[in-house]
């Protein structure tokens, strides 16, 4: 067996590899247009951060997983063909803001039609709306050589800063065809591939329609939990109460589970706001405005969150964050990961400038460059704006530091030291809620956490 997949992003790279890694006598070839990406690919500095990932690549790259620009070779020697391409939400046109911008997805599939030379088993990796399938169906029946192809869905579930644990230990695999003897075929060849190292019973095979809907709703769902808790954490604020204690007494609730219930400055990556934006597009397609409502406030919850984080900021500095210096550690959405799409820390970092506070920014896996880019716009430069090369230089006279990434390293840190370095009165402000509020306290700082 023969697999290729076209992207070699976040979803594509660490999945083939794994499966290159279960499966050692399945050719996996990663294809990608950008150069730049495959050649990191083929180096010692990956592209992406993923703790486990390198020892991944590096035992079974050059042996039964290759990286390459050629897509179209990839796609003429395989007998399946991954499709993990970006699909943004939509910046122009109708839908903008909201609906997903499908025409990678797109591309891929005319390249696809236009490559093959025999039947091929295609397999939607990219998270896209339901229906997607549709699209390229009619563009791979419109090859004019009559050629055999089988669209499958297998959305990835993968979180970033866990991604191979999750990819090695998954709590599901779900995969979704079309009900007929040649879908139900289809399904069952990869099947067969994840059942090298993921058990049957966590191997879910659906319609088509459930599969792609599916990946949507999920993220959906985790991030209504997120919203839902910051909800809560100004109620806390207000009243007196600890967010964390008020999660844990309902987490401990069997109906609701302890996971994502932790209050932070807003939840960030590539897929829970672009999912629930794309979820909302398709319920006012499908005239269902109330739904639609429901799910869109989930994103302002989200937002409202991270213009609270930085308004407490501007408050407790006596209304005025203007020419003082803001130290913040973390850009990272998330820790173990150098991957900053749809970050908090970006509308933080942004709202704090707009205020003409000097902010210095240090995270330990995202570049200067990417975070200049982030914040500034790509070919802007603002003497507002710093990036540290660790937190003691980040805090070096800063009147106020912000948490807003949760690496661990932040924990760790001599604060007795940052203390010293910092101007009086220190503040503290832990949008992630990881240090222990009352031994800063003690040693002098002015601390806020969310929710606290």
């Amino acid at each position: 067996m023969k697999i290729c997949c076209i992207g070699a992003g976040y979803v594509g790279g660490p999945t083939m590899a794994m499966i290159a890694l279960k499966a050692p006598d399945i050719e996996v070839r990663v294809v990608d247009m950008n150069a730049a990406r495959i050649a990191a690919w083929c180096s010692d500095t990956l592209p992406i951060y993923e703790p486990g990932l390198d020892e991944v690549v590096k035992k079974t790259r050059g042996k039964n997983l290759h990286f390459s620009t050629d897509v179209k070779g990839g796609i003429e020697a395989a007998d399946i063909v991954f499709v993990a391409v970006n699909t943004p939400t939509k910046s122009y046109g109708v839908g903008a803001g909201r609906a997903a911008d499908l025409r990678f997805i797109e591309s891929v599939a005319r390249t696809i039609a236009e490559c093959a030379r025999g039947p091929k088993i295609i397999v939607e990796k990219s998270t896209i709306p339901v229906k997607t399938a549709e699209t390229i169906k009619d563009i791979l029946a419109a090859n004019g050589r009559g050629i055999a192809f089988q669209v499958l869905s297998n959305p990835e579930f993968l979180a970033e800063g866990t991604a191979v644990a999750d990819l090695i230990n998954p709590d599901r695999v779900l995969i979704g065809g079309e009900r007929t003897p040649e879908g139900e075929a289809a399904m069952a060849k990869l099947v067969e591939v994840y059942a090298r190292w993921v058990p049957l019973d966590r191997i879910i095979t659906t319609n088509l329609w459930s599969s792609e809907l599916s990946k949507l709703v999920a993220n959906a769902f985790l991030a209504q939990r997120i919203s839902s808790i910051n909800s809560i954490s100004a109620l806390c604020e207000a009243t007196g109460a600890d967010v964390d204690e008020v999660a844990n007494a309902i987490g401990r609730d069997s109906r609701i589970g302890p996971k994502f219930l932790k209050a932070s400055v807003g939840f960030g990556g590539s897929c829970f706001q672009k999912d629930i934006l794309n979820l909302v597009y398709l319920c006012d397609h499908f005239g269902i405005p109330e739904v639609a409502a429901y799910w869109e406030a989930v994103v302002k919850m989200n937002d409202w969150q991270k213009r609270r984080f930085t308004a407490k900021i501007v408050r407790a500095l006596y209304n005025s964050v203007a020419d003082k210096k803001i130290a913040v550690l973390g850009f990272a959405f998330k820790k173990d990961t150098n991957d900053t799409r749809e970050s908090p820390a970006i509308s933080v970092c942004r709202d704090l400038i707009a205020e003409q506070a000097r902010v210095s920014i240090y995270d330990p896996k995202v570049p200067a460059e990417e975070i200049r880019r982030d914040v500034l716009g790509k070919d802007a430069a603002s003497p507002l704006l710093s990036v540290a090369a660790d937190a003691y230089e980040a805090a070096t006279g800063a009147h106020a530091l912000a948490i807003t990434t949760e690496w661990d390293e932040f924990k760790a840190l001599d604060f007795e030291r940052i203390f010293g370095l910092m101007s009086k009165p220190a503040f503290i402000f832990d949008g992630r809620n990881i240090l222990d509020l009352k031994k800063l306290r003690a040693i002098g700082f002015r601390v806020s956490g969310t929710g606290k």
